[in-house]
C-alpha cells in the first residue's frame, strides 16, 4: 500500500489543536506511529496509519516512515520542527505537536490508569504551549461524564483537569466556555490498541500522551460532525478519522501548512513539491482530496492521483485520490 507523508502532525506526526474560524479548538495531527491495525471491533475498518515523514516515495507522492509507537502517542513524522502553525490561533486552544525527542513529564500511564483512587491519568501541557506533551494524575470530579457526555475543563483544554470519568478526557473544548465532549481513551496496550466505541478508531499521538477513540469518516464526503476534518489516521493509513480543524484563517488550497489538521475540510497537508503553486521552501502545502471517478483539480497540470496503489485500497476508499503533479 502506498504511504503518503503527512507533513504536519496528524498525517505528518502529531495533532495540533487551536482555535478555528468558528472559535472552536482545531487540531492537526502528528502522532507516533504504531504498526498495529487499530480499527474498532465494529468492523468499520477505520484504522489510521502510522506517523509519517517528509520523504517522498519513488512515485513522487509523499512518503512515510514508520517507527515503533510509544504508549499513548499520536502519529508523528520527521517533519518541521517550527513552533508556529500557519493561520492557527494558539491562544486558548489545545495543540498536538510533533515530539521533540524528549517529550514531557510522564508521571502515570493512561493505558493502565495507575493513579491513586479518586484520580485519573491525564494528558496536559506542562510548558504552556497549548500542546499535550505530559501526563499527570488529576482529580476525578463528582458524577463524572461518560463517553459522549458534555463536559467542562478547568483553566484550558490542555490543563488536564476536566469533568470526565477515568479513561476519558474533555475534547473539542470551546476556548470561551471551556465546554466540550467526553471522549474515551483507547483500551488494550500500545502494541495492541483497541476501541470499544462503535464507529471509532484508536489514534495514538504526541509521543503516547494522547490515546483517543475518534470517529471514523469518509475523506470524499468530509462527513465529520461540527466542522471537524476527515484526515488519514496517523495510527493506520487504512482509515480516516475526524479531528479538530486548526487551520484558523489559513488552510486554503496551496497554503503553507505544518500540521496534518492545519488545512480546511477536504484538504490535507501534503509535500509542497506536489503543486507548482505551493511554496517550494515550505514543509507542507494544503492540497485537496479528489474522487478518482469524478476528478476535478484546479492546480496547474495537476491530476487526481490515487492515494493507494492499485488493488491495495481498503474497502470503501478505492476512489480516494489527491490533486497533485504526476511524478
Amino acid at each position: 500500500m502506498k504511504k503518503f507523508s503527512l507533513v504536519s502532525s496528524l498525517l505528518c506526526t502529531a495533532l495540533v489543536f487551536g482555535c478555528g474560524d468558528d472559535g472552536k479548538p482545531g487540531a492537526t495531527g502528528a502522532t507516533n506511529p504504531t504498526t498495529n491495525n487499530t480499527t474498532n471491533n465494529s468492523g468499520d475498518g477505520t484504522d489510521s496509519e502510522t506517523s509519517t515523514g517528509n520523504a517522498s516515495d519513488t512515485d513522487g507522492t509523499p512518503g512515510t516512515t514508520t517507527t515503533a509507537s510509544s504508549p499513548g502517542t499520536t502519529p508523528t513524522t520527521d517533519g518541521p520542527t517550527s513552533d508556529t502553525t500557519a493561520g492557527t490561533d494558539t491562544t486558548d486552544g489545545s495543540f498536538i505537536m510533533p515530539p521533540d525527542g524528549g517529550g514531557g513529564t510522564k508521571e502515570c500511564d493512561p493505558w493502565t490508569q495507575d493513579c491513586p483512587p479518586g484520580e485519573k491519568c491525564m494528558p496536559y501541557s506542562g510548558d504552556g504551549d497549548n500542546s499535550w506533551e505530559s501526563l499527570k494524575c488529576t482529580p476525578v470530579m463528582e458524577n463524572p461524564g461518560q463517553t459522549g457526555d458534555p463536559c467542562t475543563v478547568e483553566g484550558s483544554g490542555v490543563s488536564g483537569i476536566d469533568s470526565c470519568d477515568v479513561g476519558h478526557m474533555c475534547w473539542n473544548t470551546d476556548p470561551d466556555t471551556g465546554e466540550g465532549t467526553c471522549v474515551r481513551f483507547c483500551s488494550g496496550s500500545p502494541d495492541a490498541p483497541n476501541c470499544d466505541v462503535p464507529g471509532t478508531a484508536c489514534t495514538i499521538v504526541n509521543d503516547g500522551v494522547l490515546i483517543l477513540c475518534l470517529p471514523s469518516c469518509d475523506p470524499l464526503l468530509q462527513n465529520c460532525p461540527g466542522g471537524d476534518l476527515c484526515i488519514p489516521n496517523p495510527q493506520n493509513s487504512d482509515s480516516f478519522i475526524c479531528v479538530l480543524d486548526a487551520s484558523g484563517e489559513e488552510g486554503q488550497e496551496f497554503d503553507v501548512c505544518e500540521y496534518a489538521n492545519a488545512c480546511d475540510p477536504g484538504l490535507y497537508c501534503f509535500n509542497s513539491e506536489l503543486a507548482t503553486e505551493c511554496d517550494p521552501n515550505a514543509a507542507g502545502c494544503c492540497l485537496p482530496f479528489c474522487d478518482l471517478m469524478a476528478a476535478e483539480c484546479t492546480g496547474a497540470n495537476a491530476e487526481c492521483l490515487a492515494l493507494y496503489e492499485e488493488g491495495m485500497a481498503p474497502p470503501g476508499l478505492e476512489n480516494v485520490g489527491f490533486c497533485g503533479l504526476p511524478q
